[in-house]
């Protein structure tokens, strides 16, 4: 078995995980009056934000996979926009359990800290877990596929620059969310 195939069963472990995390966070409880209004609002700006986010960051990534295309040639073009899927995966699915989350650790509170830090905890791994686990899917499944060392810049290069649109954003979205 090659290296390769070890990182991809590393990286399909990670996200299995992840996911995992995902179903138990949904399942606990989510409050009730008021925190169940405010986590609506917040989720329901997460998403009209991660929608607009992600159309405007597709355009751009389209037009620099062209100009990969015809500068770097098809591998790398294709790597980049790999890259960038996963890494707008990531956050899309990162952000979308982070608002589930909070309104969880906050009823969690009412039963003490250690729960609390639980859900929070919990919740924050999910983006860590599928960064990391996609991030090795995408490039060891590349690599994999192409041999072709050269190309994994463009992979690196997407997933790069779609994590920086996705921090910049968020990071104005959570504000704003903090303020609500």
């Amino acid at each position: 078995m090659s290296v390769e195939l070890y990182a991809i069963a590393a990286a399909v472990i990670s996200i299995a995980f992840a996911l995992y995390l995902v179903m138990t966070i949904n399942k606990m409880p989510a409050g009730e009056g008021k925190m169940v209004e405010v986590a609506n609002a917040i989720r329901e700006g997460a998403k009209a934000f991660l929608a607009r986010q992600n159309k405007t960051v597709a355009i751009v990534a389209v037009v620099i996979a062209v100009l990969l295309y015809f500068a770097l040639g098809l591998a790398t073009a294709i790597g980049f926009l790999i890259g960038a899927v996963a890494s707008a995966l990531a956050g899309y699915i990162g952000m979308s359990i982070s608002v589930r989350a909070n309104v969880r650790t906050a009823q969690a509170a009412k039963t003490g800290l250690k729960e609390a830090l639980n859900v929070a905890f919990k919740g924050g791994s999910v983006t860590g877990l599928l960064v990391v686990g996609l991030g090795l899917l995408s490039v060891a499944g590349f690599f994999y596929v192409t041999q072709d060392i050269n190309a994994l810049i463009g992979l690196g290069f997407g997933g790069s620059l779609i994590s920086i649109f996705a921090r910049l954003g968020g990071g104005i979205f959570t504000k704003a969310a903090d303020v609500g």
